[in-house]
C-alpha cells in the first residue's frame, strides 16, 4: 500500500477546528454520522446498537506506559468477530521486546463489552482464559492490573483535576456511516511494575506517564497513519515542574473539520493545526531524523530516532505493517497564548502504519 495522505503543504488552505463543547449525538437512527471534529472532554454521545457495518465495528482501551527505556502496552480490543487481552514490555533503547502475552477470544462480542467513553469513571473488568485484568477508571487517578501465568503488571496514573484530552470524530469520505473516533489522555505520572520471566521491572512517577488511546470507529478496509505522542516535565526559570506532552495523529479519514493535533501542558489541550513530515519514511528512512512542522509553526520538532519496534502482522485478510520508531525529541512548542516551550531531548514515539483489517 502507498502512502494516501495528502500533506498540508499541498492543501492550499488552512485546516478548519470545529470544537465541540456541548453533548452531541454521534449518528442518527440510521446509523449516519452526525459530528465531525474535537473536543477537550469527549461529549459524543456513542451508542454502538446504531451503527450499521457492525462487522467494521471496532473497540479498544490500548495504555502505553514509559520511561524512555522500558515501555509496556496494556490492550482490551473488541473487533466484533472477536478480541484479545495483552501485555507487552520493550526494551525501547534497542533491546526489543522482552514479553508478549495475549488472551484472544472469539464471538462474545456483547459479553466483553468496553465504556462508552474514555474520560469518565469505569471500570473494564474481565477474565479471558488463563488472563485476568481490571482497568478502574477514577475522578483523577487511573489503575490497570493484569496477570496471565507468570505474567504479572500492575501500574497507578495520576490526573490533574479537569485534565483535558484530545477527542476527534473524523468521518471517511463515500462513506457516511463510518467514523474514526478517538479520545488520547496523555501526561498521566505513573508508578507500578511489570512481571516476566522471573524478572520485575519497576515504573516510577519521577520519570513514567501513560497515555489512553481510545478508539470506537467503524473504518474501511485499508487505512494509513501517523501517530505521534509523548508526555514529559519541563522545568521553567524559577525551577518548577510542568507536565507537558502532545499528540499528532494524522491521514486517517477525512480531517476538514479537525486534526489530532494538540499539546499538554499542566492538564490543559492547546489545540493546534494540521503536521506533516518532511521526508516520507517509507521505504528505508526510519532510522533518520524525522522533521515534523505545522502549518501554523506551533509544532516545530525533529525525532532522532533509537529505536524501531516494527511489527508485521500478516494473516492474509487481515494485516498491521507498522514501524512504531522511538527516539529524541528537540524543537519548540507554542502554547494558545503564545508561549514558546523549548523541548530538548524529550523521548517520546512516532509510527507509521498501514493497516488492513
Amino acid at each position: 500500500m502507498e502512502r494516501t495522505y495528502k500533506p498540508w503543504q499541498d492543501w492550499g488552505y488552512k485546516s478548519k477546528q470545529t470544537e465541540y463543547t456541548e453533548k452531541t449525538p454521534l449518528f442518527d437512527d440510521n446509523g449516519k454520522l452526525l459530528a465531525a471534529g474535537w473536543a477537550k472532554h469527549n461529549v459524543f454521545e456513542y451508542d454502538r446498537n446504531k451503527v450499521k457495518p457492525k462487522m467494521h465495528r471496532k473497540e479498544w482501551d490500548f495504555y502505553q506506559i514509559s520511561n524512555g527505556k522500558y515501555m509496556v502496552q496494556l490492550n482490551f480490543a473488541n473487533i466484533t468477530l472477536g478480541g484479545y487481552i495483552n501485555a507487552v514490555l520493550v526494551d525501547v533503547t534497542g533491546g526489543g521486546e522482552i514479553c508478549n502475552v495475549m488472551a484472544p477470544f472469539v464471538g462474545q462480542t456483547n459479553k466483553y463489552l468496553l465504556p462508552l467513553k474514555g474520560d469518565e469513571p469505569s471500570r473494564l473488568s474481565y477474565t479471558i482464559g488463563k488472563a485476568t485484568f481490571d482497568f478502574v477508571t477514577k475522578e483523577n487517578e487511573r489503575t490497570l492490573y493484569f496477570k496471565m501465568d507468570d505474567t504479572e503488571a500492575e501500574f497507578t496514573m495520576d490526573m490533574l483535576p479537569g485534565h483535558e484530552n484530545i477527542t476527534t470524530v473524523l468521518p471517511f469520505d463515500g462513506y457516511p456511516d463510518r467514523y474514526f473516533m478517538t479520545t488520547k489522555l496523555n501526561c498521566m505520572p505513573t508508578s507500578g511494575f511489570f512481571k516476566c520471566g522471573g524478572k520485575t521491572y519497576e515504573f516510577s512517577k519521577d520519570d513514567t506517564f501513560t497515555v489512553l488511546d481510545w478508539g470506537r470507529v467503524c473504518t474501511p478496509y485499508k487505512m494509513v497513519w501517523y501517530w505521534g505522542n509523548g508526555s514529559t516535565y519541563l522545568e521553567d526559570a524559577q525551577g518548577v515542574k510542568h507536565t507537558f506532552g502532545f499528540e499528532i495523529t494524522w491521514g486517517i479519514g477525512n480531517e476538514s473539520n479537525a486534526t489530532e493535533t494538540c499539546i499538554f501542558y499542566d492538564g490543559k489541550a492547546h489545540k493546534f493545526g494540521a503536521i506533516d513530515v518532511e521526508t516520507f519514511p517509507k521505504p528505508d528512512k526510519y532510522m533518520e531524523p524525522w522533521k515534523f512542522v505545522s502549518e501554523d509553526g506551533r509544532f516545530n520538532m525533529t525525532m532522532t530516532p533509537v529505536f524501531d519496534n516494527h511489527l508485521d502482522l500478516d494473516v492474509k485478510v487481515m494485516r498491521m505493517h507498522s514501524h512504531q520508531v522511538h527516539g529524541k525529541w528537540n524543537g519548540t512548542a507554542t502554547l494558545d497564548d503564545g508561549t514558546v516551550l523549548e523541548i530538548k531531548d524529550m523521548y517520546a514515539f512516532c509510527e507509521y502504519v498501514e493497516n488492513r483489517w
